[in-house]
């Protein structure tokens, strides 16, 4: 027998619905969907946001992919431009029609025009950004913790704090209250609470992505609690007669591990599974 002419192994769902969401994609490229969450999945998450950077293998991988299937896009709670510099996605052969859905799809870049599209920021996000030294003071977690501006949104990293879990709880309710005082919403993820204008997520935003390409199957990839509105739009898709594949990098959120169709290890492996899928399409 010779040898497979395949580079990467294509994991297995370990559910039904994730196997025909598979099949789907493998069956009907020009009509798939892949859209993958930035922070987590595509790259490591690190002490320091800004120090983000796309797995090195996601690139090439993407850019093998991006031209066998309807449309990639990468969809983030980063401001969109953000994500597109720390993931190095501008300019690169093969990811003509690259879209960055950014501030949970707020914002939208293309690589077509390489111009970024998105509404007025909200008041009340400049408004809470002024409060939050004096909230973290309060909370007595002002020691490591690390606000990140995000333009239309603002969060506070507690991971490089003594005690990141627990200052992560100390600022839920006050963080909470700041968000209700300034028509804001509170998203908790992985060490991080942020803040950020009502009416929009990742399902939102995926769901209308999905529905304007006519794609007859998806695959969603995510790793933290914000991921989860996304697997529900996947969730709704299904019931609606459009196969999906749901994958969980890591394991670290069992909330979207539970969910998922498929879990990997991280970045690295999210990487692999991009590029096992282009081998086979």
């Amino acid at each position: 027998m010779g040898s497979s002419p395949f580079a990467h192994t294509l994991p297995t769902p370990s559910t039904a619905a994730g196997r025909d969401g598979l099949s789907a994609v493998l069956d009907r490229p020009a009509e798939t969907v892949v859209a993958l969450d930035f922070d987590g999945t595509l790259a490591e998450i690190v002490p320091d946001p800004e120090q983000a950077r796309a797995h090195e293998r996601v690139v090439p991988a993407l850019a093998r992919l991006a031209p066998r299937v309807a449309s990639v896009a990468v969809v983030t709670g980063r401001p969109a431009g953000v994500a597109v510099r720390y993931g190095g996605f501008a300019g690169v052969p093969g990811l003509d029609h690259l879209v960055v859905l950014g501030h949970y799809g707020a914002e939208r870049w293309d690589a077509a025009t390489g111009t970024v599209t998105g509404p007025a920021a909200h008041p009340g996000v400049a408004a809470a950004r002024a409060e939050l030294p004096a909230v973290l003071e309060a909370a007595g977690v002002r020691r490591g913790a690390w606000i990140e501006e995000k333009g239309r949104a603002v969060a506070v990293h507690t991971r490089r704090a003594d005690d990141p879990q627990g200052a992560f709880e100390a600022l839920r309710e006050p963080m909470a209250s700041l968000a209700s005082r300034h028509g804001l919403v509170l998203e908790p993820g992985r060490m991080v609470l942020e803040l950020r204008p009502p009416g929009m997520d990742k399902g939102v935003a995926l769901d209308a992505h999905v529905r304007r390409s006519g794609a007859g199957a998806v695959l969603y990839a995510g790793d933290d609690l914000g991921d989860l509105a996304a697997f529900a739009a996947v969730g709704k898709l299904r019931s609606d007669g459009v196969p999906g594949l749901l994958v969980s990098s890591g394991s670290e959120v069992p909330e979207l591990a539970e969910r998922a169709d498929l879990v990997l290890p991280g970045p690295a492996a999210v990487a692999d599974l991009l590029a096992a899928l282009a081998e086979r399409l």
